[in-house]
């Protein structure tokens, strides 16, 4: 007779079975249907790999196979790892290749694992500081290793001889005056006596500018910075611009009592230097003949200098004192007072902003440098003879220096170690002039042996190498005038 429970399913089920355990088994089969439609295997994921190498011949994992050797060659065999090692890691790691028990222990046992297996580095314990086998002259102390440092480049050899001259008549033997000057359109110009000449450096053509009158003479000359326009300063105290490429002049303005021995452009203001002590500001868009004056040197201003940046001026004079300027104020800014002689040579970094270098007469010859931001004085470099005049390369971080008594010489030096490059003579007075070339490359000196010389002292921008004579610039001597 049925039980009751399967008279109530309607289902006739063999004897033992019963609705539940028939639940339980339908649920299983879909289950089982399902997965048959997942993927056919399952994956297990682990958060580490342990290999299992109990069947595997782990000498064969070595770098090569253990085979039998005779003692002398197992020995050299280590003498000849143990070198390698040291040349290649140092002497910590000049550890032996094979076991202290003969070298064929481990590998007679196909389960002992091998000393460098699963190892990232050799123990530095064994190594000893006194082995045989420590560095020799290859390893990684000597200057073959790649880590050392390249050897120093070879000192720029600078010619020692100019390969150019001009005669230059009635040049002036006065420390005051600034009558040379180097065009950024390749065009030097002189002042020779009463009048201005000018030279065109790339087919040597003289042209004469102008000429002031018997009663008159050239104290100082400068050009623009585009090079179309050159300023003369006179001995009655007068400025004169004239276009220089038609020789033609363009204003004259007033306001020096005496000569104007020294001017500077930046890009839209002239200054001038005299020695009535007085700095003006000349403006050639306005009518007047001067817009400001800048008042503050005892003795006659004989050095001028803008700044790249046209922000600041720095002016030397007789009375020892570098003075800097800014366009906010006609009071000097900084008064430096540390020279001992008069202040001539000035020139202004182009590769660091608030850079100053000058340079002192015959009771100081020192060089110093100066930070304008806060007045301090960086260095200072005594080199023995009065200082006329300064440059600093544009190509390169060197300046080049000019001296009088008693050398007359040349200097180059390499900042800021101001270690000495080349020194040059040539002349056989002082060396009152220098002006620099357009490309940086090549100067030009003056001197009251009434000779122009020029010098191919710095590399050029992009080369940086030595420039090379060309037929333009055979050595020769030619009159200017």
């Amino acid at each position: 007779m049925a039980s009751p429970q399967n008279t109530k399913t309607g289902l006739n089920l063999p004897a033992g079975m019963n609705q539940t355990s028939l639940r339980l088994e339908t649920f299983s089969s879909s289950f089982r249907g399902i997965s048959s439609l997942s993927s056919p295997s399952k994956s297990t994921c682990s958060d580490r790999f342990i290999p299992c190498r109990s069947s595997s011949r782990l000498h064969a994992f070595d770098l090569q196979d253990k085979e039998p050797t005779t003692p002398v060659k197992e020995g050299g065999n280590e003498a000849y790892c143990r070198l390698l090692k040291s040349e290649l890691f140092g002497s910590d790691f000049a550890s032996p290749c094979l076991s202290p028990a003969g070298g064929q222990g481990s590998a007679s046992s196909p389960m002992s694992p091998s000393t460098n297996m699963l190892r990232f580095k050799t123990d530095r314990s064994n190594s000893s500081p006194n082995s045989p086998f420590s560095p020799s002259i290859l390893g990684n102390d000597n200057g073959l290793s790649s880590d050392s440092s390249p050897p120093p480049r070879p000192p720029r050899k600078v010619p020692k001889t100019p390969h150019k001259v001009l005669d230059a008549p009635s040049l002036q033997d006065d420390f005051y005056l600034n009558v040379v000057d180097w065009s950024s359109q390749n065009v030097l110009a002189v002042g020779l006596g009463t009048c201005v000449y000018l030279w065109t450096a790339s087919n040597s053509k003289v042209t004469k500018l102008c000429d002031l009158g018997p009663n008159d003479s050239v104290c100082s000359v400068q050009w623009t910075r585009e090079g179309s326009y050159i300023s003369v300063g006179t001995s009655h105290g007068q400025v004169q611009v004239w276009d220089g490429a038609q020789c033609k002049r363009v204003r004259t303005m007033g306001g020096h009592q005496t000569r104007t021995g020294v001017l500077a452009w930046n890009s839209r203001i002239l200054s001038s230097g005299s020695r009535d002590k007085n700095i003006l500001q000349h403006d050639i868009r306005v009518q007047g003949d001067y817009v400001s004056k800048l008042v503050g040197h005892k003795s006659e201003v004989c050095g001028l200098k803008w700044s790249h940046d046209d922000r600041e001026l720095a002016s030397g004079g007789n009375d020892n004192q570098l003075l800097v300027w800014n366009n906010h104020s006609q009071q000097p800014v900084l008064k430096l007072t540390e020279h001992t002689a008069a202040v001539k040579a000035i020139t202004w970094s182009p590769h660091q902003s608030s850079l100053l270098a000058s340079g002192g007469g015959t009771a100081d010859r020192c060089i110093r440098f100066w930070n304008t931001t806060n007045g301090h004085q960086l260095n200072s470099i005594d080199t023995g003879s009065q200082v006329c005049n300064l440059a600093w390369s544009k190509n390169v971080n060197e300046i080049v220096s000019t001296h009088g008594y008693s050398q007359n010489q040349i200097m180059l030096w390499k900042y800021p170690s101001m270690t000495k490059v080349a020194t040059l003579t040539g002349h056989s007075m002082r060396v009152l002039y220098l002006a620099t070339s357009p490309d940086g490359q090549t100067i030009v000196t003056g001197a009251g042996d009434e000779t122009l010389r020029f010098w191919n002292v710095f590399p050029s921008a992009k080369m940086q190498t030595p420039v090379k004579d060309t037929g333009l610039w055979s050595l020769g001597r030619t009159q200017i005038r």
